[in-house]
């Protein structure tokens, strides 16, 4: 299926014209709501406050009275966001959440950022547990414990939780925040059906891919027993053109140029598409045999595929790993800027065709039962969930397929235009002719992670009268295993084995013509390219198949498990001073926790089993107050001691070389969990009933903090290589402040009172002082951008809804270097997102949505706006369907 792209950026256009300028259009009509957002509606009807009726506009009720009411600090978006926003899943959404930021690669929300912290700093729970973990595989890295929210269809969600300040009966692992995903439930819905179909366009590939949700619930009459099923297709057609550089290293070329200059290391122009499918499926049961008794069981499944497929020239301007060659800068070629070589000639420098292909499947599984009691002021809660994570290649021959060639020519290149501007990357050589290449090592790198959680607790409550209004205590016990495996099939051909020798099917020309078009430049954008198909016929023989594992193999492989108990005490207080009512809890919680990292261990061709055990004991005291100043002004304070424990990949005892350079990534059992005190502060002024203006600042001091450490060791067969591990790095202290606006402006005439804004922006700093190897870093922290802002305007009126949102994050930190590689930085971006929809009958919704309307870029550079990084260019998505209610 194929859309014309002039018909589609022409609705792109529309989506961003019409969202502000339609409101005339709009006529009255009744609109349809989910029952939690019309619940939370109903509240405020019932205390006689005016209740709008646009469906975004309850929901932004709805999550208001949530944070108002709470008696920590919290921010919440509810249904209706998720379903009208252009979102395509949990994590998209969750950028409009005041504080939160979010990674896009190629485009996909994918890990969630909380007040700076980065992923690996928040604690995702499911409907109240924790959830097992998808891994990377469709390269050599491993994330470790954050969360892949595109596993989570978007439309089975009724409604996220961001908590900031932690009580004494949250399970343990944020210092960011606590993310609580919380699916549909009959309950909650009553007895409806919805229907979703959709289209899924995206302007690089201009492919359409068919989309298709179905959430049917039933309730008795006697409102005791429901049961809601849904079932989702998603899929998604994905193109990235990226130039993408690998670093920038001084002292390469010492004896040239003498010490203390930076050339680029390994860059690429490359293509990436992917082919996206997502099957998911969930079904909740509800029986409630009297007013006090409650019993839920939710379950979840999901299974995501993703057809990898890559084009690309590598191109090493300063390696020397192949016999008989050795790059050679020429001198009088060389243009410095300070201590840059922004521009050269290098020969024998090494360009390799390459072709990436694998096949990753994630699957997730989460079951989830829920026994509640209350009576006669006693709440009792039981819990188990269950959750099973698995991210897998079917077979061998999907599990990254490398197939490569090469040839050695002069390069010359010029970085003069900054990072912003593509390059000068030439060469003498004709990349698209086939005589001129050789055949490089063929690789097939599978990986297997498999991530087990199991997880239990009861929690006893008594409301009490007086200054002590409740007593609460509970324990939990969680048991999670991760068991990680990765072997490299490696095959090398004879040295100076032409392409050709392979026949004509074993290459093609790069299938695209208008890679990275529009940005000038002058780099190779046509190139020859390997056939995967004819490299396993080739290479891939029964022989390496069957292969016994190496010592690189088991090397790579580990297995950790964590077993964690916890206890818990929570006194809720209420009092008055002058008037002001006083309320908030104070609470502390144990956890301990057994840890043990296994592996092996690797000397030269030898390895040792080795296991490693580790115990740690916590402590955390929490307190939260909550002052009502009066019904519209609210003041809170809060103090805390959280936990973060290392990634698993970060403490398993493993080193993995890399196949491609010269480095490696290692991990160290001797972690112990990040920790931090906190404190918060926060005035929310509730100044009408539909806009409130809020504000907060926090403050956390970080101990025991973990940083990346690049030290070199010698590996047999490869020389010396940069080993990546993490050390506990000592201390950093992060602050800032947000702010939040939403209002609709009901107070205009008709019909202009359908209109409405919402607003964040959260500002964040940090001291921080550690070295990555002998570099010193000073306050920054990866993944922490200083400043963020997102921007919504919608007007909702009748039968019309529609929305623009701007959504912004300042630079950040994504790698700290080492002592002889620049630190990188991920640069500002922002992304211009908006939507249409027409209800055409009280049933049935037209709608028109799209993401990135502007085309923005992604762009990276290496410590200095000179030395270009990355360039990522994914363009558009749009999204397109009828959504029926019956």
């Amino acid at each position: 299926m194929r859309i014309t792209k002039l018909a589609l950026v022409s609705s792109a256009s529309l989506v961003a014209n019409l969202a502000l300028a339609l409101p005339a259009m709009a006529q009255a009509a009744p609109a349809t709501t989910p029952a939690p957002v019309a619940a939370a509606a109903d509240a405020a009807a019932d205390a006689g406050e005016i209740v709008v009726t646009g469906t975004y506009a309850r929901s932004l009720n709805a999550a208001t009275q949530v944070k108002r009411t709470a008696a920590f600090q919290v921010d919440s978006i509810a249904s209706t966001d998720i379903g009208k926003f252009p979102t395509q899943n949990v994590a998209e959404a969750l950028q409009l959440v005041t504080g939160v930021a979010i990674t896009r690669p190629r485009g996909e929300g994918l890990y969630v950022s909380v007040r700076g912290l980065g992923p690996q700093f928040q604690n995702t729970l499911l409907n109240g547990s924790p959830v097992a973990v998808n891994e990377v595989i469709e390269n050599g890295g491993a994330a470790g414990r954050q969360f892949r929210f595109e596993m989570l269809p978007a439309e089975f969600t009724s409604r996220i939780d961001v908590v900031k300040t932690p009580t004494a009966d949250m399970t343990e692992g944020a210092l960011g925040g606590n993310i609580n995903v919380k699916t549909f439930e009959p309950f909650d819905v009553g007895t409806k059906t919805t229907l979703n179909l959709r289209g899924t366009y995206t302007s690089k590939t201009d492919r359409v891919r068919p989309n298709a949700t179905l959430i049917t619930s039933w309730v008795n009459k006697d409102d005791t027993f429901g049961v809601l099923a849904g079932a989702q297709y998603w899929a998604k057609d994905v193109r990235n053109d990226r130039f993408l550089n690998f670093g920038w290293y001084k002292d390469r070329f010492a004896s040239t140029l003498g010490s203390g200059y930076y050339l680029p290391t390994r860059t690429r122009p490359t293509v990436e598409t992917e082919k996206r499918k997502r099957i998911s499926g969930m079904l909740s049961l509800q029986w409630r045999p009297s007013a006090e008794a409650t019993t839920t069981l939710n379950l979840m499944a999901t299974r995501l595929d993703v057809a990898y497929d890559e084009f690309g020239l590598d191109i090493y301007p300063d390696d020397s790993s192949v016999a008989g060659h050795k790059p050679v800068l020429v001198p009088s070629s060389v243009v410095l800027d300070g201590d840059t070589v922004v521009k050269a000639t290098i020969n024998d420098v090494r360009f390799m065709a390459s072709r990436e292909y694998s096949l990753n499947r994630h699957d997730l599984f989460n079951a989830n039962l829920r026994q509640r009691w209350d009576s006669d002021g006693w709440h009792v809660v039981g819990l188990a969930n269950w959750s099973y994570a698995h991210s897998y290649h079917p077979s061998y021959d999907v599990g990254t397929v490398r197939s490569r060639a090469m040839f050695f020519a002069p390069l010359t290149y010029d970085a003069t235009g900054g990072y912003k501007a593509v390059p000068t990357f030439t060469t003498t050589v004709d990349p698209t002719n086939p005589a001129n290449y050789q055949l490089y090592q063929f690789n097939i790198a599978p990986k297997n992670s498999k991530d087990w959680n199991f997880y239990g607790r009861a929690d006893v409550a008594r409301d009490l009268g007086g200054f002590i209004s409740k007593l609460a205590a509970g324990g939990e016990y969680q048991f999670r295993k991760r068991d990680y495996s990765r072997r490299d099939f490696l095959v090398n051909p004879a040295a100076g084995t032409p392409l050709t020798s392979l026949g004509s099917g074993a290459y093609q020309q790069l299938p695209f013509d208008d890679y990275l078009q529009g940005l000038g430049g002058n780099i190779p954008r046509q190139f020859l390219v390997p056939v995967t198909s004819a490299y396993l016929n080739a290479f891939f023989t029964p022989a390496v198949r069957n292969s016994a594992l190496t010592a690189a193999d088991l090397a790579a492989s580990f297995h950790t498990t964590e077993k964690i108990a916890s206890v818990y005490a929570r006194a809720d207080y209420t009092f008055a001073i002058g008037g002001v009512a006083i309320t908030g809890n104070l609470g502390v919680r144990y956890v301990h926790t057994d840890q043990v990292a296994s592996g092996n261990l690797r000397s030269g061709s030898t390895t040792t089993p080795v296991s490693f055990p580790k115990t740690f004991n916590n402590v955390l005291p929490s307190f939260n107050l909550r002052a009502e100043f009066s019904r519209s002004l609210i003041g809170r304070l809060s103090a805390s001691r959280v936990l973060t424990r290392p990634n698993v990949t970060d403490s398993a005892p493993r080193i993995t070389v890399s196949t491609d350079a010269p480095t490696a990534s290692g991990g160290n059992p001797a972690l112990v969990p990040f920790l931090a005190t906190q404190f918060d502060g926060s005035l929310e002024w509730y100044f009408n009933p539909t806009g409130s203006l809020t504000g907060a600042v926090f403050y956390k001091a970080m101990d025991n903090y973990i940083t990346q450490q690049n030290v070199p060791i010698d590996i047999p067969g490869r020389g010396t290589v940069q080993l990546s591990t993490q050390v506990n790095g000592g201390n950093a202290k992060v602050y800032g402040l947000e702010a939040a606006y939403h209002q609709v402006f009901t107070f205009l005439p008709a019909p202009f009172d359908g209109l409405g804004l919402q607003a964040s922006y959260t500002r964040t700093s940090v001291e921080a002082n550690y070295t990555a190897g002998s570099r010193p870093i000073v306050n920054e922290l990866i993944g922490l951008s200083k400043n963020s802002f997102n921007v919504v305007g919608f007007y909702e009126k009748g039968p019309l809804s529609t929305r623009l949102s701007y959504v912004w994050r300042d630079r950040y930190l994504s790698n700290t270097g080492s002592t002889t590689q620049a630190p990188v930085y991920t640069a500002a971006f922002g992304s211009l997102d908006g939507s249409i929809a027409v209800r055409v009958t009280d049933n049935v919704t037209l709608s028109l949505e799209a993401i990135n309307i502007a085309k923005a870029r992604q762009y990276t550079y290496n410590d200095r706006t000179i030395r270009f990084g990355e360039i990522n260019d994914y363009g558009r998505t749009i999204l397109f369907g009828a959504r029926a209610e019956f």
